[in-house]
């Protein structure tokens, strides 16, 4: 069986509502140990992770800065990257003791044609209520709904190359652990000439995961979250788990485009892509994704 990917959500690190310091984030890193751990037991395993809060935050905080002009959404993806897999990677190995782990910077190749460009719709940074959205305007940012409440948001153009693949198997060969494609990999095109380039945008982390998963013919991809299932009528009084289902099963239906909306994607394009099983559930009962026992499982 090819490795298990496991995509964490942002609940891995930063839960709504929490705050964004180090701390915080390392008791949440720490909080999910088990049930990586418990993944790494089975197989090679390969694990990505969401970076919204953190880049976003990184933005503010190179904006209050007068001294220089702010860094692009490429390179504060790339210090997410670094900082959020320092996180995994030291607690991995404190976790488990004797095995590998590797923290791999990686680029995805995005369209500059895509029409995200155009429409931004991926929310990072805190939230705001309306009358604070004035603010976040007034650095010449997007800001939309997330939830009751408001966030910047930015393009999230389609991943369709990621550049360190073969990088990455060679770690796995290698029997390492590969911490990868955080927050959806530092977004580049390709230039005619002049070869990769960064541009302004940050990928979503459940497509390139998926992508990852396709391109490494992983054996299962695991979309890790902080709710136990996907759910049927979701945004009603009365929302019913969704155990298994086939990709058409699950497009046919709508779900929220910032939160589940980009996990059902992902599982189904895993699912369609490789005749292999994706499951959507929560991140302390991982190894029970692994087996169909919990969560929500999409195959064909």
């Amino acid at each position: 069986m090819g490795p298990i990917v496991a995509a964490l959500g942002g609940n891995a690190l930063l839960r709504r509502g929490e705050p964004t310091d180090a701390a915080t984030q390392r008791r949440n890193v720490a909080r999910a140990m088990p049930a990586l751990a418990a993944l790494a037991a089975r197989g090679q395993l390969v694990v990505t992770h969401g970076n919204g809060p953190q880049v976003g935050l990184l933005a503010l905080q190179a904006a209050a800065y007068n001294g220089a002009d702010p860094y692009p959404l490429d390179l504060l993806g790339a210090q997410s990257e670094g900082m959020i897999g320092y996180l995994l990677e030291q607690e991995l190995r404190n976790a488990l003791p004797g095995r590998d782990v590797a923290t791999l910077l990686t680029q995805v190749v995005v369209s500059p044609d895509d029409h995200a460009f155009r429409h931004p719709t991926k929310p990072i940074g805190p939230t705001y209520t309306a009358r604070q959205t004035d603010v976040v305007r007034a650095r010449g940012w997007t800001v939309g709904r997330d939830g009751t409440s408001w966030r910047r948001v930015v393009a999230s153009p389609e991943p369709q190359q990621i550049v360190e693949l073969s990088t990455i198997r060679l770690l796995l060969a290698a029997g390492t652990i590969v911490i990868c494609v955080g927050g959806g990999g530092i977004p580049v095109t390709r230039v005619d000439g002049q070869g990769l380039q960064g541009v302004e945008a940050v990928i979503d982390k459940d497509l390139a995961a998926a992508l990852l998963a396709v391109e490494l013919d992983a054996g299962a991809l695991l979309l890790l979250t902080d709710v136990t299932t996907v759910q049927d009528g979701w945004d009603t009084d009365t929302p019913q788990p969704i155990r298994r289902a086939t990709p058409d099963e699950l497009r046919a239906r709508t779900f929220a485009g910032g939160s589940m909306g980009p996990k059902v994607e992902a599982a189904a394009r895993f699912a369609e892509r490789t005749g292999r099983a994706a499951a959507i559930g929560a991140l302390d009962e991982a190894a029970l994704l692994l087996d169909g026992i919990h969560g929500t499982t999409v195959s064909r």
